[in-house]
């Protein structure tokens, strides 16, 4: 099993930055991806950013050139570095980890974005 804490978010104007941190405990494996989902009222959840335990990326269309994923293979933590953020970056944000054996995610944090 393995166990996903986030943190991080809260409320921010137009314009402004977040970062959000995402701990995994338990079960890890070595060779992982880790990422960052978002979910707007009455919308489907979609990818934001993903990371490798490689450090190999992939961002939507939408965080590119605003925002930054990395981790911390030593402490098993994930972060989103969120800038320029707009009102249609509103959402509750999820953690997923994968390995080989499962998927697993967190129980969400929440960016809200407004004046």
């Amino acid at each position: 099993q393995v166990q996903l804490v986030e943190s991080g978010g809260g409320l921010v104007q137009p314009g402004g930055s977040l970062r959000l941190s995402c701990a995994a405990s338990g079960s890890i494996d070595s060779v992982n991806i880790m990422g960052w989902y978002r979910q707007a009222p009455g919308q489907q959840r979609e990818l934001v950013a993903i990371i490798t335990s490689g450090r190999d990326t992939n961002y939507a269309d939408s965080a590119k050139g605003r925002f930054t994923i990395s981790r911390d293979n030593a402490k098993n933590t994930v972060y989103l570095q969120m800038s320029s953020l707009q009102p249609g970056d509103t959402a509750v944000y999820y953690c997923k980890y994968a390995d080989w054996r499962g998927t697993y995610w967190g129980q969400g944090t929440q960016v809200t974005v407004s004046s």
